[in-house]
């Protein structure tokens, strides 16, 4: 008989607690939703006081928009200040510039000075007041009533440069310009303007604004190598600041903008008529009438003569300088600030390469579309003999060497082919496929969109095949495009690429972003036997008493062996014919063993030649800072014919070092057929008794002869080059080829 529950009496307690229970729960949501009902009721009725209608509506709503978008862009402004503000954590940040350094070239002439003396500096209350007041009637009017930034004074100067459609006015604060000196490089980029209004609200609220105009009165690039309003004055005047005229005061306030431009030892009328804007300044500020002035415009300001002294090398002493203060960082020039370096410059070199530069844009920039041009020369050790950041220093102190990143173009390829023969698969004369192909739904294409079927690895760098370089590419990787990309980044690391250089299928033609720096080192390894190297300009340091605290030779970075030199001699070989053959002819030196690459991007947009011989490398690049693409400009035209003019000046009177590397045996290369497929015109060895143009002629003969297929198949002779664009398959008579599709 089953038990019945329903009788027992623990049954019946349980069921009622289950039946209290759920009462509790249903009167407590009821009670809830009555109390939530009337707690509505009451609110809305409260709410109902402030109901709006009409434009006072309208102005709730964007009262409120405006809530929601300040706080939304309260917290996008707290995030872009990070990066500023952290450029204030070091304890010494004002301290940091107050190296005071006389730079002499190689030869012990000075060429310049770099940093701030403070121990002679004149206070600031014995400046004349037209002193201050040429400065802040020209640089900054509202000095003294804005916080850092000006957004009248931007304004107005926007206001002003669109009616000029040029720009005449700059919207930069003094705090922004003195922000700029103390934290920033001279890079024109939307982080460096970020980062600079956040650091001038900093500086706004740390320090004073007396303080502010005296640090950027210390601290401005006045032209000559000086620093500082007060070394221009004795300087460009023979006088303390304390004591210039105001016409030498217009002369020294009309620097800060463009301190080259303006410099009156290089170019008196320009000072003078700049000098002349500020004293008319002066007069719109309201600080002077205008009979003040009228001495001064009728008597202008002389400097005591400087012609002697040129015009300093400023990218050069920029980056001299920077390493001179990471050395003093580092603690190994002990504590003293005053010192003197003896750099590696070569004046006339660095001279030369700028004259060459200005020359070059001057005549072939306008139609060529080409605004911009960079260059470098060093020592197979890396000591920097000339560095030429830019085509005028007084226009943009930006380094285009040490902080430009552009493509390289195909004078990355050499990256790709040192890989390839580290890889021991390949040697110069390895026959390789130059065919086309694709990764995907890229597929890359020659210059020119002409294929040659089989030729030896080193005539495809000669000829800067694409096909090629993307085939090595996957060569190395042993099948595998992106194991191959990673070990050719590997390379360029190693030999000292500091680049980013992302992962991409186009990497191996040169589409990711290097320094002309970056490019110079490793450059100067293959110079070198494979040895990775630091640049550096600075081979002695002294101090203030004439005591010897650094010598590159004892305290400096030693080359690296990163590469076995075999392998560099192989490669140096092959880079040898890119220009006896290939797309560097314009940069042959009679007498002189050169070897290099040439590097052309996109659209035209960057153009490079990277060379050395046995005693110097160099770097030349061209191109727009805006991206802006140049009219077929090519590594082969302007950059190779600057590396030229640049390196022969730089070999005279040098004992000729051999370069590395035995040439490659070859009577008549196959690359001579395509010559001018590829821009240049035949190429031939000229017999030592004929003339050039009958040595030409023969070879143009030679050249349609080889070109003949259906001669050289009906006589039955042998040839390295039958179709282009892909020959299906060849004949018995030809050596082994390693295939690389």
């Amino acid at each position: 008989m089953a038990y019945d529950f329903s009788k027992a009496r623990w049954f019946r307690a349980l069921r009622n607690a289950l039946l209290a229970v759920d009462s509790w729960i249903d009167d407590a949501f009821y009670s809830l939703g009555v109390e939530s009902a009337e707690f509505w009721r009451d609110y809305s009725s409260f709410m109902e006081r402030f109901h709006a209608r009409g434009a006072t509506r309208v102005a709730a709503d964007l009262a409120c928009e405006a809530l929601t978008l300040g706080v939304f862009g309260g917290l996008v402004m707290v995030t872009l200040a990070q990066p500023a503000f952290r450029l204030t954590t070091a304890r010494d940040w004002l301290k940091q510039t107050d190296l005071a350094v006389t730079f002499q070239d190689r030869y012990g002439k000075e060429v310049g000075r770099r940093g701030i003396l403070h121990d002679d500096a004149v206070p600031l209350d014995e400046y004349p007041d037209y002193v201050i007041q040429a400065v802040l009637s020209t640089e900054d009017r509202r000095f003294y009533d804005h916080w850092g930034v000006d957004p009248i004074g931007l304004m107005r100067a926007l206001t002003v440069n669109a009616r000029a459609s040029g720009v005449v006015q700059g919207g930069s604060t003094l705090t922004q310009q003195l922000a700029k000196n103390l934290f920033l490089s001279n890079e024109r980029t939307l982080t460096r303007k970020i980062n600079e209004a956040f650091l001038a609200f900093w500086l706004e609220s740390h320090l004073p604004k007396k303080q502010i105009l005296r640090l950027y009165l210390d601290r401005a690039y006045m032209g000559g190598g000086t620093f500082g309003i007060q070394a221009a004055a004795q300087f460009y005047f023979g006088r303390s600041v304390k004591d210039v005229t105001l016409a030498q005061a217009a002369m020294l306030a009309g620097l800060f903008k463009a301190p080259t431009k303006f410099a009156p030892h290089v170019n008196l009328p320009a000072a003078r008529a700049r000098a002349n804007e500020v004293l008319n300044n002066m007069v719109v500020a309201g600080y002077l009438q205008q009979n003040q002035i009228a001495d001064a415009l009728r008597h202008p300001a002389s400097p005591i003569d400087r012609g002697a002294l040129g015009a300093a090398p400023d990218w050069y002493l920029d980056w001299a300088f920077n390493e001179v203060k990471a050395l003093a960082d580092a603690g190994k020039l002990g504590k003293d600030r005053v010192l003197t370096v003896r750099a590696a410059l070569d004046s006339g070199l660095q001279q030369k390469a700028e004259d060459t530069i200005d020359q070059m844009l001057r005549e072939n920039g306008p139609s060529a579309n080409a605004h911009q041009a960079a260059a470098i020369v060093l020592e197979h050790d890396g000591a920097v003999r000339a560095l030429v950041g830019g085509r005028d220093y007084a226009v943009s102190q930006f380094n285009r060497v040490t902080d430009a990143y552009r493509q390289p173009g195909s004078s990355f390829k050499p990256y790709v082919y040192l890989t390839a023969l580290m890889s021991g698969k390949f040697d110069p004369d390895t026959e390789v496929v130059d065919a086309p192909i694709c990764l995907g739904n890229w597929c890359p294409r020659n210059y020119g969109g002409k294929y040659y079927g089989r030729l030896p690895l080193w005539d495809a760098l000669a000829h800067s095949l694409n096909t090629v370089a993307v085939r090595l590419s996957i060569a190395v990787g042993d099948g595998d495009a992106r194991r191959g990309r990673k070990r050719i980044i590997a390379t360029a690391r190693r030999l000292g690429v500091t680049a980013p250089l992302p992962d991409t299928q186009s990497l191996p033609l040169g589409a990711d972003e290097v320094k002309p720096m970056d490019q110079a080192t490793a450059y100067t390894a293959f110079a070198n036997g494979g040895k990775r190297v630091t640049p550096y300009a600075a081979l002695e340091i002294f101090n203030s008493r004439g005591e010897l605290v650094y010598t590159h030779d004892r305290d400096g970075e030693k080359p690296v062996q990163v590469v076995d030199p075999v392998y560099i001699d192989e490669l140096v070989s092959m880079m040898r014919e890119v220009v006896l053959q290939g797309t560097g002819r314009r940069a042959q030196l009679p007498g002189i063993e050169v070897a290099g690459k040439t590097g052309t991007t996109n659209d035209y947009k960057d153009a490079w030649f990277c060379g050395y011989t046995g005693n110097f490398v160099g770097v030349v690049w061209y191109g727009n800072d805006d991206g802006d693409p140049m009219n077929k400009v090519t590594g082969g035209s302007l950059p190779a014919g600057t590396w030229h003019d640049i390196m022969e000046y730089a070999h005279v009177g040098v004992d000729l070092k051999p370069l590395r590397g035995a040439p490659i045996e070859t009577a008549q290369t196959p690359a001579a057929a395509r010559a001018a497929d590829i821009g240049g015109g035949p190429i031939v060895k000229l017999h030592e008794q004929l003339s050039h143009k009958s040595s030409e002629a023969l070879g143009t003969i030679e050249n349609l002869m080889k070109s003949s297929s259906e001669v050289h198949g009906a006589l039955g002779l042998p040839h390295r080059r039958f179709a282009e664009a892909g020959t299906a398959a060849a004949p018995p008579w030809l050596p082994p080829v390693i295939d690389l599709r």
